[in-house]
């Protein structure tokens, strides 16, 4: 059985309190088994990956570029889509649950197209959008994603 993926999306730079949330959510999606994806870039990216790879998580970027080497240096496998923005598509696609940090209009189409595709949007301090479930701290939104991967 294929490992359940986690998306962790958000804003490629933020100030440090979202920055420590999203290097949290990373950790705990590790350590709970989980495959932490991303955009692979800095940022909420980033940050997430760090997390991820600190708990011995797998980590996988999906890259707007058409370059492995422009993912940050926590993701452990690079998927160069060369597809820029376009590459959120294939983030909601690959993705089991989908966790939205904070974000911008990027993480805002990500959320979109997790919705249209009928996956679980969690999101702490992001867009507040119909389908969106709130949570309050990486721990309420990791335990609430792994809630819905057993469903």
């Amino acid at each position: 059985m294929a490992k359940k993926m986690i998306a962790v999306i958000g804003a490629g730079s933020a100030d440090g309190s979202i920055m420590k949330i999203a290097e949290e959510v990373g950790r705990l999606i590790a350590k709970g088994g989980a495959v932490m994806v991303c955009g692979g870039l800095g940022g909420v990216m980033e940050a997430a990956a760090r997390g991820a790879q600190s708990a011995g998580g797998l980590t996988v970027g999906i890259l707007p570029q058409a370059r492995k080497q422009d993912a940050n240096p926590h993701i452990d496998i690079a998927i160069p889509t060369g597809f820029g923005e376009g590459r959120n598509v294939v983030i909601a696609r690959t993705a089991d649950v989908l966790i939205a940090v904070a974000g911008e209009y990027g993480t805002l189409s990500e959320i979109a197209f997790g919705l249209r595709m009928g996956k679980p949007v969690i999101g702490i301090g992001t867009w507040d959008i119909k389908g969106v479930i709130k949570a309050e701290t990486a721990e309420k939104a990791v335990r609430r994603a792994f809630e819905v991967l057993k469903q």
